[in-house]
């Protein structure tokens, strides 16, 4: 990874931290973008004393289309090649919350944070690998295109799987649209970090019940993200869905092209961000 740009959305923990840093250690420039100024500093201060080969920090609330475009375009003038674009940064809210786009917070952060930021960074990623970390928790769901936004009831974690799910289907339509760039997505597995913590409720109990007694570490869990923004193995290797740095087979909701096509339309339709 010498002389290789790596742009990097949550970071500034969990698997999003331990993959940042172990792609520095190999050698790669990393650009983050964060949310919590604090965290973002001692993220930059760990890949200084890694190796200080020019990191940088953008921050922005990645939940709004407006913040999203301007990173977007603040990044890509900066950054006339990037190497890797790893999607990482998520969210699970335990009540329904509204963005000021009129969004669902969840399906706004997981699924048109990345949207947005990739389509805004497409000039710079001509040969990339673009890596969208999802979860095997899309397994049981079904997006309602007529409800995307969980209108008509809202339960934390099933409108998480969505959002998961939403990633894979970005994934495979990405790779289809778009000729140059590679872009995987992964599961990183059931992983002992921050995530959860604020959801709020019965959520955040749970998940730090869970995380005790079942959770892998973030080093474990960030292995896969490594792997897809490194290996030679799957350079070549676009649209497809992995875990412990295999390729794995997504539901079959998941590998629905029409589903896909019109996530994406959709998505267009929402933000006004297109092709």
């Amino acid at each position: 990874m010498d002389g290789k740009t790596v742009v990097i959305t949550g970071a500034t923990s969990g698997i999003g931290q331990v993959a940042a840093e172990r792609l520095a250690q190999k050698g790669a420039r990393i650009v983050q973008i964060a949310r919590s100024r604090e965290r973002g500093e001692a993220a930059m201060a760990r890949l200084r004393e890694i190796r200080d080969v020019g990191h940088r920090i953008h921050y922005a609330d990645l939940s709004t289309v407006a913040e999203l475009k301007r990173v977007a375009g603040k990044v890509a003038a900066e950054e006339r090649r990037i190497d890797v674009l790893i999607n990482n940064a998520g969210a699970l809210f335990g009540s329904r919350q509204v963005t000021e786009d009129g969004l669902e917070k969840t399906f706004a952060t997981n699924h048109v944070g990345y949207f947005v930021f990739t389509l805004g960074l497409l000039d710079s990623l001509k040969t990339a690998r673009i890596v969208n970390t999802a979860s095997d928790a899309h397994r049981g769901a079904k997006l309602d295109f007529n409800d995307l936004q969980s209108e008509r009831g809202y339960s934390g974690f099933p409108v998480y799987k969505k959002s998961k799910l939403a990633n894979i289907l970005f994934t495979r339509e990405l790779a289809k649209r778009v000729k140059g760039p590679t872009a995987n997505s992964l599961h990183p597995g059931f992983v002992a970090t921050r995530f959860g913590d604020e959801s709020g409720g019965m959520i955040s109990w749970i998940t730090r019940v869970a995380k005790a007694i079942i959770a892998i570490s973030p080093e474990k869990g960030a292995e896969t993200i490594v792997y897809l923004a490194s290996s030679p193995d799957v350079a070549d290797t676009t649209g497809k869905y992995f875990y412990q740095c295999k390729e794995s087979t997504p539901t079959a909701e998941a590998q629905d092209d029409a589903s896909a096509k019109r996530l994406w339309e959709e998505t267009e339709r929402l933000t006004g961000v297109r092709l």
